[in-house]
């Protein structure tokens, strides 16, 4: 099995399920055209990332996954400077967003394209706070300048969903859709 991505967070959460994979990240350059839905957008990211590394191994299971935070209708990728950081956690600050996970995987015989789909509620936050936690480094390569699993916890006020889904990847769904691609 392979996992097209070199997010740690994705490996660490495969690696901590059990699953026995190589990671293949795919390196083609992700576009989202303007005006998509985040569901389709993480829908066809995943498509393209899985699809790019199936052409590679194509007698492999590989698994394409990508994560956007929304709220409403924007969608929030990775922050491109610090000031993009600083202007994405000040949107979320005091508000529901909604994070989505689309999830590709590929076998020989068969695609199952899905997205996971989980709430997030901020605190409000202050700006000295969201400076401070722009420092860290650590919202930087991350959906919606924020990791659930790091510093940014202590923004979360409450989440309705997988967890996992806010940290890059749903991995009980991913396990169960595996388990249904297999048992045919």
């Amino acid at each position: 099995m392979i996992l097209a991505s070199k997010s740690p967070r994705r490996i660490e959460l495969m690696t901590l399920a059990g699953f026995d994979f190589l990671s293949v990240p795919a390196v083609k350059e992700e576009k989202i055209p303007g005006g998509t839905e985040p569901s389709d957008a993480v829908l066809m990211l995943s498509r393209q990332k899985a699809e790019e590394i199936a052409e590679k191994y194509p007698s492999d299971i590989v698994i394409g996954a990508d994560t956007v935070v929304a709220l409403g209708n924007e969608i929030m990728g990775k922050p491109e400077n610090e000031q993009d950081a600083f202007d994405m956690l000040k949107k979320l600050s005091g508000k529901t967003h909604t994070v989505l996970t689309g999830v590709c995987v590929i076998s020989p015989d068969k695609q199952i394209n899905f997205y996971e789909k989980t709430e997030v509620e901020f605190y409000p936050l202050g700006d000295d706070e969201i400076r401070q936690y722009i420092a860290s480094g650590e919202p930087m390569d991350k959906a919606g300048a924020y990791g659930i699993q790091e510093k940014g916890a202590m923004f979360v006020k409450r989440i309705n969903g997988d967890f996992y889904n806010v940290v890059g990847l749903p991995v009980a769904r991913l396990a169960r859709e595996l388990n249904a691609l297999t048992e045919k």
